[in-house]
């Protein structure tokens, strides 16, 4: 009886997973196939033609002269920069807290924690008024900048360095004569291969999905990433926005292939390193 009841439970929470996730997910796919009428007229789940899937892509690459590959380079420009700017920072001042003695050492480590479980539009106000006091308000920086801001990846590498690395190793190369650079760049920097690979995945897609924060500080069109760039086609899309003007050819199908186009780098990255991620996710479990 237990036993029953037990798989009951499983098999209702894998509907309610099935309907509330996997469901949009198959239709949100399913969309581009179809015209704008046949998504309201024929069954959610029926796969129209890919003749649809050509019209959608050419009505969407058409909107202002193309401004969607704008879009998805602005994306790929903030993210990588960003990232970039992270790895060189989050990287040793994990190492310099996991294995390092200093004054303030607690202090730093106990705020890069409080600030890691604040949330991000909390920052929002304070960066903005930081940027525009600096007058990067509308360029690159006033998105890399505040992206490379990442204390969650600076606390992954802090666990690894704290628990995986042996201090045994550390001692053998200072008594060879190796100086503290060289410990890190030559021996702790390639054993944290798996957490540097977690804490760039993490950050990419967190800056590449992103919304608030280009939103606010970048007026203008040809600087939006994606996800900014997305919200603009909703409002140019009849059927969230009645007043958006008619001749402009996004629809649903135009919206619905955009968001998979905008989701594909995230998606594409994910599958080839989820070696990567396993191992990094594991870093730390155990103690040598």
């Amino acid at each position: 009886m237990k036993r029953v009841v037990g798989l009951t439970l499983v098999a209702l929470v894998l509907v309610v997973l099935l309907v509330f996730f996997v469901l949009p997910a198959l239709w949100l796919l399913l969309a581009p196939t179809k015209a704008a009428a046949d998504l309201a007229g024929e069954s959610p789940l029926s796969f129209g033609s890919f003749a649809n899937i050509g019209v959608a892509w050419q009505h969407l690459t058409s909107f202002q002269d193309g401004v969607l590959f704008v879009w998805l380079r602005n994306s790929a420009v903030y993210a990588v920069g960003a990232l970039i700017v992270t790895l060189i920072t989050s990287i040793p001042a994990g190492y310099a807290l996991a294995l390092t003695k200093f004054r303030g050492r607690k202090l730093l480590l106990t705020v890069t924690l409080i600030v890691m479980i604040m949330p991000s539009a909390a920052l929002v106000l304070p960066v903005f008024l930081e940027l525009n006091l600096v007058h990067l308000i509308g360029t690159a920086w006033s998105i890399i900048l505040p992206f490379s801001f990442y204390p969650f990846g600076v606390y992954l590498v802090y666990i690894y360095f704290a628990t995986s690395l042996p201090r045994e190793l550390l001692s053998a190369a200072r008594l060879d004569g190796a100086t503290e650079w060289q410990i890190f760049t030559r021996i702790a920097l390639p054993l944290a291969t798996p957490v540097v690979g977690l804490v760039a995945f993490f950050s990419f897609v967190g800056n590449w999905n992103n919304f608030f924060l280009p939103y606010l500080v970048l007026p203008n069109s040809d600087g939006f990433p994606i996800q900014v760039g997305l919200n603009q086609l909703l409002s140019s899309t009849p059927s969230f926005n009645p007043v958006a003007g008619a001749g402009l050819n996004i629809t649903s199908p135009e919206l619905a292939l955009a968001i998979i186009i905008a989701v594909l780098p995230v998606l594409v990255l994910f599958l080839f390193s989820q070696r990567t991620l396993v191992s990094g996710m594991l870093a730390g479990a155990t103690k040598e």
